[in-house]
């Protein structure tokens, strides 16, 4: 007789089983017709596998920033700004955002744990079911409950959202994601700023020898001037010649002034930049013409992808918004939510913690499915996606952006070299003409003219030799920015960048051919997360998940506090 019952209660067990899985595969089925379409980006052109021609095995970009320039001064101005720019503190803090998100994703799925008390006080009427019943029981032999009766609880509840479709980890690995993004920028930032303090050091000093050409030219024409004035009271010369080169005179002088106050604004740039107040900015100009910084190596394009921090923060949103699309999709299923509760509830403070008595505990779950008002979840989907393929093209600009910007530094820093050396030819061939037009007018074998025209070609030659190589130094720092370098912190300057995140190991969008090969293939763009497949190229080691233990058996770093 038993074993009949058992049989009929397994078989009654088993249907009621198989009918709750036809049940959810219906539902999931449901779920899943209701599923819109996603939109694909239009691919890029692969990258090329040189810089138009031009490439090397190293890259300068793995020089810090103290090796690369080689000027203590130059140095010293570079780590002030990293600890003192408000900017660089700014992105710190975002940084700090970002982290705080990724504690607040991860708490979203392990259980919730909270404490109850309450207490109460109720009269109910003796002509409603609940009074009625209550006026006829008795905790006690021949002791009614109390009128009005209280109510005491103690409990400690439980929720917990049973991430079935990865929905609030893959929220998570996005919140990792973009905060390792933030670190990129924050990095960029830094490249920008050394690129930055450089580029107005270098005008700063070729202001400095704008300034000396000046002197040095009045001087020139001040000697003429007198010269004029001489051969004029000699009878030699008339009124026109000594106004002329007066008036040249003047022209400079005026010019110094305009000069001086460039130099002010620079430096205030300068000191902007640090984080200080205006005061005077040390440099060594003297050597200005003739500064030589490192040859540049510019490797592969590919090197360029890694070595560049705007780049992998472009990749990091765009695996950051392939997750989001994840995140969006599986609201379309069904959610499980566990919630528990144990504690210990009484009508007096005396019989609270009676055990089993004031015992009170319950368990239960909610399969919860979207029916209605699909349209907002659509909605969500489609937006997902839409972002999806705005990251996609960003990180496609930003590679396409960053070729172009090393092709067109390198090519200005070869040419303006070039144009460099060819004016200090003219600027030998014009200091002769001047000092052979000061002797012919002094002999009076030349017009005063000739005399002018000399010395005002030699001053604009020297202030066209400055600018450029002011352009020159300007090229060779953006190209050393432009593939990626200026982020290597040197000995006794501290970065502010926090603790690190979870530890993530991320499958490079760009794989580097064997040292022995010559140039790389073309680098292929990221791989985009399929919503619907698993992640692979994601893991992430986070403790504290007992579902993710399995997967995760190395030792996890903690979070930053």
């Amino acid at each position: 007789m038993n074993r009949s019952a058992n049989s009929s209660s397994a078989k009654a067990i088993k249907k009621r089983v198989r009918a709750l899985a036809v049940g959810l595969g219906f539902v999931l089925s449901v779920q899943g017709c209701c599923i819109p379409g996603l939109q694909k980006a239009q691919p890029a052109a692969p990258l090329p596998c040189d810089f138009n021609g031009v490439a090397t095995q190293e890259s300068t970009a793995m020089l810090g920033w103290e090796e690369f320039f080689n000027d203590p001064v130059l140095s010293g101005l570079i780590a002030q700004a990293i600890a003192g720019n408000q900017e660089l503190k700014i992105i710190n803090q975002n940084i700090q955002i970002a982290n705080f998100e990724i504690l607040a994703r991860r708490g979203s799925y392990l259980p919730f744990v909270g404490l109850r008390t309450s207490a109460d006080l109720e009269k109910p009427s003796l002509f409603t079911p609940q009074g009625a019943v209550e006026d006829q029981l008795q905790p006690f032999p021949g002791k009614n409950f109390p009128e009005p009766l209280p109510n005491f609880l103690v409990a400690a509840d439980v929720t917990w959202e049973i991430d079935i479709w990865r929905k609030l980890r893959n929220a998570r690995d996005a919140a990792t994601l973009r905060y390792l993004g933030t670190q990129d920028g924050q990095n960029y930032m830094i490249t920008r700023l050394v690129a930055e303090v450089s580029e107005n050091y270098y005008e700063l000093m070729a202001l400095d020898n704008r300034m000396e050409a000046l002197d040095r030219t009045i001087a020139i024409q001040q000697q003429s001037l007198d010269m004029s004035r001489n051969m004029k009271e000699a009878g030699r010369d008339t009124e026109l010649g000594v106004q002329r080169f007066q008036a040249e005179v003047r022209k400079n002088q005026s010019e110094k002034l305009i000069v001086k106050q460039e130099i002010i604004e620079v430096e205030n740039k300068i000191n902007f930049l640090l984080g200080r107040f205006p005061q005077y900015v040390d440099r060594d100009s003297a050597k200005f013409l003739n500064l030589q910084l490192q040859a540049l190596s510019v490797g592969f394009p590919a090197q360029m992808l890694q070595n560049r921090a705007d780049i992998r923060q472009a990749e990091r949103e765009l695996q950051a918004a392939g997750l989001d699309v994840r995140v969006a999709r599986a609201r379309f299923y069904p959610s499980l939510n566990l919630r528990a509760g144990v504690g210990y509830e009484a009508f007096n403070t005396r019989y609270l913690f009676n055990s089993p008595d004031s015992l009170v505990y319950g368990v239960g779950g909610d399969l919860i499915a979207p029916l209605l008002n699909k349209k907002a979840i659509q909605a969500d989907y489609l937006t997902a996606n839409a972002k999806q393929l705005q990251a996609i093209y960003d990180y496609q600009q930003t590679v396409l952006t960053a070729f172009t910007e090393v092709v067109n530094r390198l090519s200005k820093v070869e040419n303006y070299g070039k144009s460099i050396e060819i004016k200090k030819e003219q600027l030998r061939a014009l200091e002769a003409s001047v000092d052979n037009s000061t002797k012919l007018f002094q002999s009076a074998r030349v017009e005063y003219m000739d005399v002018l025209f000399s010395q005002r070609d030699l001053m604009e030659a020297r202030m066209v030799m400055i600018q450029t190589k002011q352009q020159q130094l300007a090229a060779i720092v953006n190209a050393y920015q432009a593939l990626g370098g200026g982020v290597a912190p040197v000995t006794g300057v501290q970065i502010p960048i926090p603790l690190p995140p979870p530890e993530i190991i991320l499958e490079q969008p760009v794989e580097l051919k064997p040292a022995e090969e010559v140039l790389p293939p073309a680098a292929p763009q990221p791989t985009l997360p399929d919503p619907a497949a698993p992640l692979p190229n994601i893991q992430l080691k986070i403790p504290g998940d007992p579902r993710d233990a399995a997967q995760n058996s190395a030792p996890a770093q903690p979070l930053p506090q």
